[in-house]
């Protein structure tokens, strides 16, 4: 098998583990905090599942361009075993937290020792040929959704069999395979040859200059904020709006449960497809394409009165999401400054770190404003500016007739 087929095949194991690992607990978090360590208000228990869940995000978001900055010295082999065996390490520990304090803690720590994701999808894009990037980021894509997806039914599955403590510690664990399956099965064939400085020249910029004054990657980074920011804007109440759409129905939580894995599964299933067509066509055609197709999808989210329209516009949705990261990832990866691949990518992550803090807690004041149904017109207008934006950054000089005869031109 050729090294970038080996690669991106443990990769997306090992990334499908890290997800999942790290979905086994969250969606719990409330019941942890009632049950073992005493907040025994709903309210306040709430609220520290609220800071809890985003402090990974905060810290993440912070420190992310560090971690790739020192990737593009030491490799980024180097660093997925760095952030999967400290994130093993600290997640072992949460396992005997006592207070809701020291449990915030350690999420914090976590976000700053974090990085896997964009470490693997930097090592796939630098160590795949360029006519298949598209293919293999959607395919790594789509491993990350399946953890995401299953994490929370494995992780329920658990709970029936041991302590919320005891997840922890398996989450660990599954965070410690994961780095192991890295150490012994990926090998980095391009290894980062950073510039010593006598090489540089004069003018030459280096870091976040450099790489804000590349085009178009500002409008690349803008792009992922906006699409996680309209994500994260939505699906934390999720739940919340099922139970309005389905008042006293029978399995509420299997219900639930199918609104939410609805556009996780169609992602999984469209990300390689996807990806395969924006390497034939072009990634800023399929983004523009899936962008439209999430205005035109999430519109109606909001105008349903009925639990099944709702699923099913939730799939057509997540088959529009599944082209929309790995096309900006693989934009990203033709135009980042070489020798700048990580920092660019982990630039590209804290903004959309940042679009997964400020989502919910935009998403939860402006719900008792506008309402649960407003908040899929408020996602729908956020993507639609999207939309513009890239048809400005993107197909400046292009014309709807250019893209309609390329998609003529190329098959699936």
């Amino acid at each position: 098998m050729e090294i970038w087929k080996r690669n991106l095949y443990i990769l997306w194991f090992a990334q499908f583990m890290v997800l999942a690992a790290m979905n086994l607990v969250i969606p719990f978090l409330p019941l942890f905090l009632q049950h073992d360590l005493g907040v025994s208000d709903p309210v306040a228990a709430q609220h520290w599942t609220g800071w809890i869940f985003a402090a990974n995000f905060l810290t993440a978001f912070l420190v992310a361009p560090l971690w790739g900055k020192l990737s593009d010295k030491t490799g980024r082999k180097a660093m997925l075993l760095r952030s999967g065996i400290g994130m093993s390490l600290v997640t072992l520990c949460m396992g005997f937290v006592t207070s809701p304090v020291q449990l915030l803690a350690l999420r914090l720590l976590n976000g700053l020792i974090s990085g896997f994701v964009p470490a693997a999808v930097a090592l796939v894009s630098t160590n795949t040929p360029k006519e298949k990037a598209g293919y293999a980021l959607g395919l790594l894509q789509s491993g990350a959704v399946a953890g995401t997806i299953l994490g929370p039914l494995l992780g329920g599955l658990l709970a029936e069999w041991v302590s919320f403590r005891d997840i922890f510690r398996v989450t660990g664990l599954l965070l410690f395979g994961a780095a192991m399956l890295v150490l012994l099965f990926v090998r980095e064939v391009n290894k980062p040859q950073p510039k010593l400085k006598a090489e540089l020249l004069p003018n030459e910029e280096t870091g976040l200059r450099r790489i804000i004054h590349t085009s178009p990657l500002p409008g690349l980074f803008l792009t992922g904020f906006l699409i996680q920011f309209a994500m994260m804007s939505t699906n934390p109440f999720m739940s919340s709006y099922v139970q309005e759409l389905w008042p006293g129905g029978a399995f509420m939580s299997l219900m639930v449960g199918i609104v939410i894995s609805a556009s996780g599964i169609s992602t999984m299933l469209f990300s390689p497809l996807l990806g395969k067509w924006g390497d034939k066509i072009g990634p800023q055609y399929v983004l523009l394409i899936c962008l439209i197709g999430t205005v035109v999808f999430f519109i109606p989210q909001g105008l349903v009165n009925s639990i099944w329209p709702l699923i099913v516009l939730r799939f057509m949705l997540g088959m529009c999401i599944g082209g929309l990261i790995p096309s900006v990832n693989n934009l990203i990866r033709k135009h980042a400054p070489e020798g700048m691949e990580s920092q660019t990518f982990a630039y590209s992550t804290s903004a959309m770190n940042l679009g997964n803090l400020l989502g919910p807690i935009v998403g939860g004041v402006l719900s008792g404003v506008i309402g649960l149904h407003g908040l899929f017109f408020m996602a729908a207008t956020l993507f639609l500016m999207n939309t513009m934006w890239v048809k400005y950054t993107l197909h400046r000089a292009q014309s709807p007739r250019t893209l309609l005869s390329r998609l003529l031109q190329t098959k699936l």
